[in-house]
């Protein structure tokens, strides 16, 4: 097998789960109120829906899943899915 074809299957695989990590944040991001991002006392909805937006855009426009922007835009998409997206879901359950 070469090495270049594993290290090019590898990065392809490494792409996709990071564009499916950053859509899947993005996508719940804008499913709760703001009032909830403010109840649970958290960044705006409007920033977090700008950041996970930009970080998704990001990942489709540059090159390679690690470039320096996209490695910041995917701790903040793992920021929001750790941290955020608990304390909203914690809120709105009945």
């Amino acid at each position: 097998m070469d090495f270049f074809a594993f290290q090019s299957g590898l990065m392809l695989f490494v792409f996709f789960g990071l564009l499916l990590v950053k859509g899947f944040a993005f996508v719940t991001a804008l499913m709760f109120s703001a009032e909830a991002y403010e109840a649970a006392g958290k960044l705006t909805k409007v920033a977090w829906c700008a950041i996970l937006g930009l970080g998704f855009a990001t990942q489709l426009i540059l090159p390679g899943p690690l470039g320096i922007l996209n490695l910041a835009f995917t701790i903040a998409a793992f920021v929001y899915l750790a941290d955020v997206r608990p304390a909203l879901k914690g809120l709105t359950r009945r």
